[in-house]
């Protein structure tokens, strides 16, 4: 294959900051990823990252909305979630006990996904999980 050829497929999502539209932001991953063995996984994944979004940014206010991208290829499924900012700080993972009721959301995100990655900049967090397949990242071994 040309170095330049990627046979990833990528799709997007838009979604305004309300409740109701994380149930929606897991069934589009869940249509998209039907008969993968990390579909489970992942629509946990784009539901706790989707869910901080509007809970913890200015995604959840007026006028408000979260962004969802799904790469997939043979070696690796991203998932990223795109918030609106307005926090001065950007998502971590927090080790809370286990009978915190929050707070312990990004830290069961980077128990499932192999990397979790956050990326801050003005206009908002990009919080990236990966799910390796059973070949493993392109030049890498599998987790």
């Amino acid at each position: 294959m040309h170095e330049y050829t990627s046979s990833a497929r990528v799709w997007g999502l838009s979604c305004p900051g309300f409740p109701e539209e994380v149930s929606r932001a897991r069934r589009w991953t869940r249509d998209i990823l039907r008969g993968s063995p990390l579909a489970e996984d992942a629509e946990l994944i784009v539901s706790e990252l989707s869910a901080n979004a509007i809970l913890h940014t200015a995604s959840g206010q007026t006028s408000g909305s979260f962004h969802l991208a799904l790469a997939v290829s043979s070696q690796v499924i991203t998932l990223s979630v795109t918030d609106d900012g307005g926090t001065g700080t950007a998502p971590k993972v927090d080790h809370q006990g286990q009978e915190a009721e929050h707070g312990r959301g990004l830290g069961m995100v980077s128990a499932l996904a192999h990397r979790v990655v956050v990326h801050d900049s003005h206009s908002g967090h990009t919080v990236t999980a990966e799910l390796f397949t059973d070949a493993g990242p392109a030049g890498g071994h599998s987790c």
